[in-house]
């Protein structure tokens, strides 16, 4: 079978499946495990490199209300492919090629490729949409040995944290603006043994005021900024240090959301392994491979505060 993934959240399900050799194409931003980069890209961004946060929001606002999509798909090169199975998403209209778009091109194909959009909201879709792709792309049993997997590691977590304090928990998808955490992100949270003090399972990320997040009392705060690693979610924490500050909360926390939060993929298991070990570093350890930072603050010279 050959494979197109326009998701790379598809791309990381598959080749945990064994079917690395046959994904054919995926997008541009596939770069995990390591040797899906070195595949054939279908995809472009049209947003410009370089914006800091505040531009990319404007950017994307502006091309979404215009009715612009935000990615390109190479029709010519997808065509020459020859693929069975095209594997896309509908549920987030900024993350991936517009699925209306797939399927029309999928349609015009000669090979009449299979398209199965992935849209998961919670984190039992995103463990069901393991076994859907396994039986799509003809790895069935590989797909229930790997969920079996991901929930027996999700169990442990679950049961690491039984029985502790709950400390209030708030997680930022973006700073500026903010964004609140949602679908899988407050499920995680949970399972690790926290509070999700403003998001809500299943529910879309969305805005809010530095106001109402104060007004939440978080005692930690995690940073994961979409798509972002965690040193840029670090910087993002510096760039907004005051609002930060004025959280009050007493730890936080920067991860690399597109390993570990953003893409609902087997890594999401990665993260929620993360969660616990920040919740309670002197029970459970870190995952390995997994990066985080704490980020501190420290005073400046014109006694404001700065985190680093």
């Amino acid at each position: 079978m050959r494979i197109a993934s326009l998701v790379p959240s598809a791309t990381e399900i598959l080749f945990a499946l064994g079917l690395g050799e046959q994904v054919v194409a995926v997008t541009h931003e596939c770069d995990y495990p390591p040797e899906a980069a070195s595949k054939p890209h279908l995809t472009r961004s049209v947003i410009p490199e370089g914006l800091d946060a505040g531009q990319i929001d404007s950017a994307v606002r502006n091309a979404v209300g215009a009715g612009r999509h935000l990615y390109e798909l190479d029709e010519e090169r997808l065509g020459s492919l020859e693929v069975d199975l095209i594997v896309t998403q509908a549920v987030c209209e900024v993350c991936a090629v517009s699925y209306e778009d797939v399927t029309a091109v999928a349609a015009g194909l000669p090979t009449s490729p299979r398209v199965v959009s992935l849209d998961p909201e919670r984190l039992s879709d995103v463990l069901e949409d393991v076994t859907r792709l396994g039986a799509a792309a003809g790895a069935s049993r590989a797909a229930a040995a790997l969920r079996s997997d991901l929930e027996r590691r999700l169990g442990a977590v679950r049961a690491s944290a039984a029985g502790r304090p709950r400390p209030r928990i708030l997680a930022l998808e973006w700073l500026d603006p903010p964004f609140v955490g949602g679908h899988w992100v407050p499920e995680m949270i949970e399972i690790a043994g926290g509070e999700d003090v403003v998001g809500r399972p299943g529910a879309k990320s969305r805005t809010a005021s530095w106001a109402e997040l104060a007004a939440a009392e978080p005692e930690v705060v995690i940073a994961m900024p979409c798509g972002w690693d965690s040193d840029r979610a670090a910087a993002e924490v510096a760039a907004n240090a005051e609002v930060i500050e004025g959280l009050g909360a007493r730890l936080v926390f920067a991860v690399d959301a597109a390993a570990s939060f953003s893409r609902p993929g087997p890594r999401l298991v990665e993260g929620t392994e993360l969660l616990v070990h920040l919740l309670a570093p002197d029970i459970v350890d870190a995952p390995a491979g997994v990066a985080f930072r704490e980020v501190r603050p420290r005073q400046t010279a014109k006694g404001r505060a700065a985190w680093e």
